[in-house]
């Protein structure tokens, strides 16, 4: 498959790593920054050709699908280009940073009929396929709660180092919408549709931003589960992602990319799936390789990739509940997908 990559940032290059890392799956031809320069470092370890806009790229290479690697608040735009001119799309997570830049995009995917993944990688590690089989299998009873905590640490190079970082007009928000996003991803897969939100936010280790370093929320759930989210920016020096998921029948929990704890009435831990990819990459890049090959395989396959535009709304719809209910002091309503 052909791709191209819109954005040569960070992420941009991780990207390619994982295109190339893909072998005879896929190809990059095409690496697109308004900075030519850094199109071109990236061509020049990749592959490709240097283009400055996604309409240059597209007047002039075949392109199967397309890599969005932009600030969150240009995701949806460009996603939505690059459908009108016919190619499918992985656009990182958020979707965006507003649910009607959201849905421009799922009318634009439902018109053309082609196939957008949000990037959710997490969903793919071993453990977490492990927790959602078993929840799936009844093995875990009723779920009842649980608990996603991001604590990560950023220091104030990261906010400094790029002029976009910690605006609300393009980051659209701080370490809930940038980075706990993925670990509120995995809660609200595993406990269903979010219907009641109360949350508080704050700025505590940061300086210069506009968003917030630290928020937490209690998530009220469609079934009656009850979830309980945290997520900082300012927790040195950082702790992987721990997720915990209870019901009436078991408990599991993630921990530093394993299977920590897994303890049920009448079932053993489902058998935790494999990932290939290259030696020495951790469970993180391996799972972020596993979602790359879904998508190909969904696109081959004409189905809906398994992390869809649909799921990284929900998830964009939790995180602003959450933004809403801190600013208003009050619990907020979600309504329907």
């Amino acid at each position: 498959m052909r791709f191209a990559l819109i954005g040569a940032g960070v992420i941009g290059a991780v990207h390619a790593r994982l295109l190339e890392a893909l072998g005879d799956e896929a190809v990059l031809v095409a690496v697109v920054d308004k900075d030519l320069d850094r199109a071109g470092k990236l061509v020049s370890q990749y592959g490709g050709r240097a283009y400055p806009t996604p309409a240059a790229a597209y007047a002039a290479e075949e392109i199967d699908a397309v890599g969005i690697c932009l600030p969150s608040a240009l995701h949806a735009d460009v996603a939505v280009e690059a459908l009108h001119a016919g190619k499918h799309v992985v656009v990182e997570k958020p979707v965006d940073i507003s649910l009607a830049a959201a849905d421009r995009l799922i009318d634009a995917q439902r018109e053309t009929g082609l196939t957008v993944a949000v990037i959710s990688q997490r969903r793919f590690q071993p453990p977490v396929a492990q927790i959602r089989a078993a929840i799936d299998n009844g093995a875990l009873g009723r779920v009842t709660s649980g608990i996603a905590e991001s604590a990560f640490f950023r220091p104030q190079s990261y906010y400094d180092g790029d002029d976009w970082r910690g605006t609300l007009a393009v980051d659209g928000g701080g370490a809930l919408m940038n980075q706990g996003i993925h670990a509120l991803d995995l809660l609200v897969w595993m406990l269903g549709r979010p219907i009641r939100v109360s949350a508080q936010t704050g700025r505590l280790a940061h300086e210069g931003i506009e968003v917030e370093d630290l928020a937490g929320a209690s998530i009220v759930f469609e079934s009656g589960a009850i979830g309980l989210m945290l997520a900082s920016t300012a927790a040195y020096p950082g702790r992987p992602v721990r997720l915990t998921i209870h019901g009436d029948q078991g408990t599991a929990v993630l921990d530093d990319d394993q299977l920590a704890y897994f303890a049920a009435a009448d079932a053993a831990a489902p058998e935790a799936p494999a990932l290939e990819g290259p030696d020495g990459w951790g469970p993180t890049e391996l799972a972020h390789l596993a979602q790359y090959r879904d998508f190909i395989a969904a696109v081959r396959e004409g189905r809906p990739p398994a992390v869809t535009l649909e799921a990284g709304r929900r998830s964009l719809a939790t995180v602003l509940a959450v933004y809403e209910s801190a600013r208003s002091g009050q619990p907020v309503e979600l309504k329907e997908d």
